[in-house]
């Protein structure tokens, strides 16, 4: 898939915010189980309901500027969780793109899902790519889920890939430069994330876009991902552009004097 460039507006300004708006979102989905155990639920059912909030979010993320959202929905560490939790979270892409599918299709969202695809079933690949191609003309949004994913191992493999072309005389080691190691990631098709959030509580990557958090914004949100709303994402969005993002540079008196 051919890169996507960062050249897209952003868009009415959300109001109480004075910077500009991010085009990259990525969200770590988290508090499943514990909003399930605060219920006295099975965990499962907390899966559930966090499917019912990606949907909620996917549908808003257009009016809120968002033109690629990213959400991590099950990490390689993911595994050692109980067999029938497991067993449910690779059931809930699957009930994802049943139902929504054909409404992502027709307003215009792109679906691409990166991650390994070892240790997935056969009809669970088939209908991530299917969703894939379905909806591989769309541009309106742009939706990446991260599923059997994790931030260390594609870096591994990337290293792998340019390893591979070493070898095989189709590169030399001093070709490798930070630009050209990011065209062997997963996510060598997105712009960095301008705005990374993760609701729950808990103040962690998690292993998720190691390489591309690098002057990604981070905003920590005290609600579980089950009772998640465009709200929480608009207040997410308002403090993100309270942020001076200055990539590492310096903004002297003088900047400052003539902005």
């Amino acid at each position: 898939m051919a890169a996507q460039e960062n050249t897209l507006s952003a868009g009415a300004p959300i109001e109480g915010a004075d910077g500009e708006a991010p085009l990259h979102v990525a969200i770590v989905m988290d508090g499943n189980g514990r909003w399930a155990k605060r219920r006295g639920l099975p965990r499962t059912v907390g899966h559930q309901a966090g499917v019912e909030a990606l949907k909620r979010i996917v549908q808003a993320a257009p009016s809120l500027n968002i033109r690629w959202l990213t959400i991590f929905g099950f990490s390689t560490e993911n595994w050692s969780r109980p067999v029938a939790e497991v067993a449910e979270l690779m059931a809930l892409p699957q009930r994802y793109f049943r139902t929504d599918l054909p409404r992502l299709e027709r307003e215009g969202v792109r679906v691409r899902v990166i991650g390994r695809s070892e240790g997935l079933s056969r009809e669970l690949v088939k209908i991530c790519r299917e969703a894939e191609a379905r909806t591989a003309s769309n541009d309106s949004l742009y939706l990446t889920i991260a599923f059997n994913y994790g931030g260390q191992a594609d870096i591994a493999s990337a290293a792998q890939r340019f390893a591979e072309e070493v070898a095989a005389g189709r590169a030399k080691p001093g070709d490798l430069t930070e630009a050209k190691f990011a065209e062997y990631l997963s996510t060598s098709d997105l712009p960095p994330p301008d705005l990374i959030v993760r609701p729950s509580g808990e103040q962690r990557l998690s292993n998720f876009v190691l390489w591309e958090a690098a002057y990604a914004e981070f905003v920590f949100q005290d609600v579980l991902w089950p009772d998640y709303s465009a709200e929480h994402l608009k207040a997410a969005i308002a403090e993100y552009r309270t942020r001076d993002r200055r990539y590492g540079a310096v903004i002297t008196d003088d900047v400052l004097a003539a902005g």
